[in-house]
């Protein structure tokens, strides 16, 4: 038992209904998790339906996403993104509906899972297509590696959008690891003294 309701919440109690604090953490994730799956879907629609075409004495070259292998793992993590924030926002919404917590530690431990894989998949794409797309931009003199941007403007700056997008998003699901971190271990809370008076 627990003095004071120190190290109890509605987390650790199976099916107890939700406080005033722990609803606004569910808006606070359901808004969370809607901007991260607008934001990834914005993301992947533009760099994916970027093209541009160039002609270069009579030879007709048309840049694309897949020319640049870190754009195509940047629309397929935040296609991945997109769809995962879609159901958890569902899973959000219906919980709110049902105005009951999280009540399970094996389900807590596969959303904090979840949204830590997602949210290093999100990371890691922005910075390898940030990287690629500072090379296409600047250039690499020693390894005689021409500015690209400078023949195909309009696809860098589409490009360029879209990773901007892309590290809001990765900047969100961060946020959501770290709300559903809070969500996880707060259910070991009050379990806490009742482990030290064991020793």
């Amino acid at each position: 038992m627990s003095y004071l309701g120190v190290g109890v919440s509605p987390g650790n109690v199976a099916g107890a209904p939700m406080k005033l604090n722990d609803r606004k953490v569910r808006l606070t994730e359901l808004i969370l998790r809607c901007l991260v799956g607008a934001l990834a879907l914005i993301s992947a629609i533009l760099v994916a339906t970027d093209t541009q075409v160039k002609e270069v004495f009579t030879i007709q070259k048309k840049a694309k996403y897949t020319d640049m292998k870190a754009l195509v793992l940047l629309v397929v993590v935040n296609g991945i993104a997109a769809a995962y924030s879609l159901v958890h926002g569902v899973r959000c919404v219906v919980g709110m509906m049902k105005g009951r917590v999280l009540f399970s530690k094996p389900l807590a431990w596969a959303i904090f899972s979840g949204d830590q894989a997602v949210a290093y998949l999100t990371v890691a794409s922005v910075g390898a297509a940030a990287q690629s797309a500072a090379f296409a931009k600047l250039g690499e003199p020693e390894l005689q590696w021409m500015k690209i941007c400078t023949m195909y403007g309009k696809f860098c700056n589409q490009v360029g959008e879209g990773i901007a997008t892309a590290l809001l998003a990765s900047i969100g699901m961060v946020m959501i690891s770290c709300i559903s971190a809070f969500g996880l271990f707060r259910l070991y809370g009050g379990n806490k003294a009742r482990q030290s008076s064991l020793w």
